[in-house]
């Protein structure tokens, strides 16, 4: 057998050739660029990403290799050409910028959330950038305005704690364009100079953004004193100056590998999605080419009357301008009057935006065009996925996702005519989810999935989280399959109270950190109204179960938080009684309501339920509302399952719910019923080849 030392050897010779390998790839990227600056109409080609991911994950597969590592691996190298082609086509329009050395100004010092923001986006420029520190935003806008800066990049918004109002009111203020924007992941930690128990810290700085955005844990320890810093890797240098270890800092794990702390805790922000926007400002505008998707940002005011910004809004509408954000704030030394602050999708040398912009120019009293850039955070910007498990074998599907057949939409609009009235739905007590009073289909989106729309979507994994290794394999499955959402029950309804209860919220961080590690969001059940909330901070959909559709506390409680549901009908219920328990969920204010058909009781033996099939037609023609099929729990025994999931296909629903497990013979809940990893294999090709069929037809 080889030594260490020789082992180490080799591992040092293939990651050369792995870099050799990247800067070839790199030198075709430029030859790419140029040759479709002639010959092609478009910089980025989403359908080759798709199929080059697709067969790159075929090829690891054949190697051995997992399919999510190779995944985000090619997502990385294509990300970095993208970046490639368009600083060139940026150089090539925008001659007289500067793009050899370039001063990069950043609020805080090296370390800081700011920093890692500047480097990531001039990630090109690395060996010619030069980045300094300013102790405020103020001065960092001043940086630019004076010419001592050639870019600065400033936080604008952030997912948790909302937009950062002085960074608006800058812009306004200042004489500078945006030129790019760049969204990072923020994930904070708590660091201090020794792993200390959390009970013996008793004073924490950090940036205030970052302790709003931690607020929730910050309140689980009442005897620690917060305190504000201008930015927390300054904050970080004031408990190494203290040497105290009752002392701890908000702050990021690049700051603590850089000073060499300790993480007493990771992940304390009050939500796990937890991204800041930041934007890339200069002293002039740069021009784009039109074959980069861009936004554009405006600041304007409206005139003091009636509907003048309905009449702007109209404006924008009126040239199919897609409005990304829309925030006021108060116009200074006008008391009571407001600056808008608008994004939109496109650019200023498109022509419905620049007549939209002249059009605004005559119904407002001020009007800034902030700058026209590159987009991160729009639908165009997204990263390209493969085609996973049955979808591979096909280049005409979407990568995750098998296509609803066309049969759905055509049986909706067929019964139109026989929709039910809406004074019929008043008084069976559904007005708001009947089709007559929302003709059109509603789609609920679960992060990057779109349930209703023109995709059916697979949700499946385990009946009951057991442990990890359990919940991991089973998302991995999920995601290589093509599933797009993690089911795994954590608080678990028995007949028996002697049957396996569920791990609780133990259960749910295991769900949940299974369903961050392979890019999926988790569904599962909530029973009490005293957990709502709670599960609602982690899990991306709600679900109540078949003994709780009736559980009107449950429902209202539901109602009032921002997560999708999903309402499964009782075994007992009728359609209308399912209808009249999803108004309580849409009248309370959430309208991210999907229906699930899981069977009925009836004199049949032979499956646990009967799955009621001829409930989604009905239910296509009543609501606008998703429709989602559990042939898991309608069936009861493993054989019918698949069969029952085809037919769900062929009636028209927007997707099923599914079970399965490592070991069915082991799970302990609903083992007879749960597919084993063969299994759904088995099914996510079937369902692949059907609905193949029904989108020929």
């Amino acid at each position: 057998m080889a030594s260490l030392d020789e082992l180490r050897e080799q591992l040092d010779q293939i990651d050369r050739a792995l870099l050799e390998a990247l800067a070839r790839r790199r030198e075709v990227v430029e030859h790419v660029i140029r040759t479709k600056e002639t010959e092609a109409d478009f910089v980025r080609d989403q359908d080759r990403e798709e199929a080059l991911l697709t067969a790159r994950v075929s090829l690891g597969r054949e190697l051995g290799l997992d399919s999510y590592f190779v995944t985000k691996i090619f997502q990385q190298v294509l990300d970095h050409s993208l970046r490639i082609q368009r600083d060139h086509l940026v150089a090539e329009q925008n001659p007289d910028v500067e793009h050899d050395a370039v001063r990069i100004g950043y609020q805080g010092t090296e370390g800081a959330y700011s920093h890692e923001a500047a480097r990531k986006h001039f990630a090109s420029r690395l060996d010619h950038a030069f980045f300094r520190g300013y102790p405020t935003f103020r001065e960092l806008m001043e940086g630019v305005q004076a010419g001592g800066l050639d870019f600065a990049i400033v936080p604008i918004e952030n997912t948790t704690a909302g937009s950062i109002n002085e960074a608006y009111d800058l812009l306004a203020r200042f004489p500078v364009s945006v030129i790019g924007e760049e969204v990072l992941a923020i994930d904070h930690c708590l660091v201090a100079l020794e792993k200390v128990p959390l009970g013996n810290i008793r004073r924490i700085y950090s940036h205030p953004l970052a302790i709003a955005q931690c607020g929730d844990f910050l309140a689980g320890l009442p005897e620690c004193k917060v305190e504000s810093a201008p930015d927390t890797a300054m904050a970080v240098e004031r408990i190494k100056r203290a040497n105290d270890l009752s002392q701890a800092v908000i702050a990021s794990e690049e700051v603590a590998r850089m000073h060499g702390l300790e993480i007493l805790k990771r992940r304390i922000a009050n939500r796990r999605d937890n991204y800041t926007r930041f934007v890339v400002v200069a002293r002039e505008a740069m021009s784009y080419d039109a074959r980069i998707p861009c936004k554009t940002s405006l600041i304007l005011a409206t005139k003091h009357e009636e509907g003048a910004l309905v009449r702007c809004l109209n404006t924008l509408a009126a040239h199919h301008l897609s409005m990304t954000k829309l925030e006021s704030r108060p116009r200074p030394n006008v008391p009571w009057e407001y600056l808008f602050y608008i994004d939109i999708e496109g650019n200023v040398t498109d022509p419905e935006v620049s007549a939209a912009i002249d059009e605004l120019s005559r119904d407002v009293s001020f009007l800034k065009v902030l700058g026209s850039y590159p987009a991160s955070t729009t639908e165009s910007a997204r990263p390209s996925v493969p085609k996973l498990g049955a979808a591979a074998d096909s280049s005409d599907t979407k990568p995750a996702q098998a296509p609803a057949p066309k049969t759905k939409k055509a049986a909706v609009a067929a019964s139109a005519d026989t929709t039910p009235p809406l004074e019929v739905a008043i008084k069976k007590g559904y007005k708001l989810a009947s089709r007559a009073h929302h003709p059109d289909d509603s789609v609920v989106r679960i992060g990057d999935v779109l349930v209703g729309g023109d995709d059916f979507v697979v949700m499946a994994g385990p009946c009951s989280v057991e442990s990890w290794d359990q919940v991991r394999a089973c998302a991995e499955l999920v995601r290589d399959q093509g599933g797009q959402v993690l089911r795994g029950g954590v608080f678990k309804p028995r007949t028996s109270t002697y049957s396996f209860q569920g791990l609780g919220y133990e259960g749910l961080d295991l769900l949940v950190r299974a369903g961050e590690e392979f890019g999926l969001p988790v569904v599962t059940e909530v029973m009490h109204p005293a957990d709502v909330q709670r599960v609602a901070e982690d899990a991306d959909v709600l679900q109540v179960g078949a003994r709780n559709m009736q559980n009107f506390a449950l429902l209202r409680e539901i109602g009032h938080v921002d997560r999708p549901v999903l309402l499964k009908r009782g075994a007992m219920s009728s359609i209308d009684e399912l209808l009249a328990a999803s108004e309580y969920l849409l009248a309370a204010g959430n309208h991210q309501v999907m229906l699930c058909e899981r069977g009925i009781r009836t004199f049949e033996t032979a499956t646990r339920f009967t799955l009621d099939i001829g409930a989604v037609p009905v239910l296509k023609e009543r609501t606008h509302l998703p429709v989602i099929v559990d042939p898991s729990h309608a069936a009861g025994v493993r054989q019918y399952v698949i069969p029952l999931a085809e037919a769900a296909v062929a009636a028209g629903a927007d997707g099923i719910i599914v079970e399965f497990h490592p070991a069915p013979e082991e799970a302990l809940s609903d083992g007879p019923q749960a597919l084993t990893f063969e299994g759904f294999g088995e099914l996510m090709q079937r369902l692949h080849r059907l609905t193949q069929a029904l989108r020929s037809e």
